[in-house]
């Protein structure tokens, strides 16, 4: 009876012990998130901070937000959409990629004119003369006017100031931020208009212009979880962004975190 006793209890024990290993394994369950390139700064921070409270690993993958957001419709394994414009993310939602009642209007941005940070040019006149000349035989860096969200809003404030016309012809676009402003950072381009959090994330630039706010659409980040996931870390991950510490770390990068 005694001996009994001793195996139910050993029983037990051992038990417990693999209910609880399946539930660190499923805890441990890597958190798949999209996100555009202009928050890999930040993101990375989110993923060290999280890491440290006990939170899952974070595998991130960056690129242009409407490109990401056509991954996700496809079927790409994703847990998280971070977007860099309302547009992007409205794509993923008409293809029922992301959980709608998830979505929430996270960060805010500006957009800037940024030159290498070894530039004789100081600060910028948002004139086409004066771009003329700080541009010379060189071109104008940014995303892509019709699908990235930063050549998008570039492309909307080059139009209000009257810009256009000049710059269009010298655009040099690449398919994300970031590659937009490795061009400048390398000296490639004299010129590049990249959000100020990039800048911000660049030693190698310095920002020469700022455009208004008012030349643009407002710049809005807007995360969600994607329809397809099952990761229950998702809705806790999203739900902890909101806290003191992860708005810490994007206001720490130049974002302005919603209310």
């Amino acid at each position: 009876m005694r001996r009994g006793g001793l195996l139910q209890g050993l029983f037990s024990a051992l038990l417990a012990l693999a209910l609880m290993g399946a539930s660190a394994s499923a805890r441990a369950e890597p958190l798949v998130v999209f996100a555009a390139a202009s928050l890999k700064t930040a993101m990375e921070g989110c993923a060290r901070a999280y890491a440290a409270k006990g939170g899952p690993e974070l595998r991130i993958s960056y690129g242009g937000s409407l490109s990401l957001a056509r991954q996700i419709v496809a079927g790409a394994p994703a847990d998280i959409f971070a977007s860099a414009d309302e547009e992007s993310m409205d794509e993923a939602a008409k293809g029922g990629a992301i959980d709608a009642a998830s979505r929430f209007d996270y960060l805010r941005n500006q957009i800037v004119i940024v030159a290498p940070a070894d530039s004789k040019l100081t600060e910028l006149a948002l004139d086409p003369d004066a771009i003329a000349r700080a541009l010379g035989d060189g071109r104008l860096s940014t995303g892509e006017v019709n699908t990235v969200p930063v050549g998008r809003y570039a492309k909307a404030a080059l139009v209000k100031l009257g810009l256009w016309a000049t710059i269009e012809p010298r655009l040099a676009m690449s398919d994300n931020v970031r590659a937009a402003l490795e061009f400048v950072a390398r000296g490639e381009a004299p010129l590049g208009i990249v959000y100020a959090t990039d800048a911000a994330a660049e030693k190698r630039v310095k920002i020469v212009a700022r455009f208004p706010e008012d030349s643009h659409p407002p710049i809005l980040y807007p995360f969600a979880r994607a329809a397809a996931s099952r990761n229950a870390a998702a809705v806790a991950f999203l739900a902890w962004l909101r806290e003191p510490e992860a708005r810490a770390i994007f206001e720490a990068q130049g974002f302005v975190v919603a209310p």
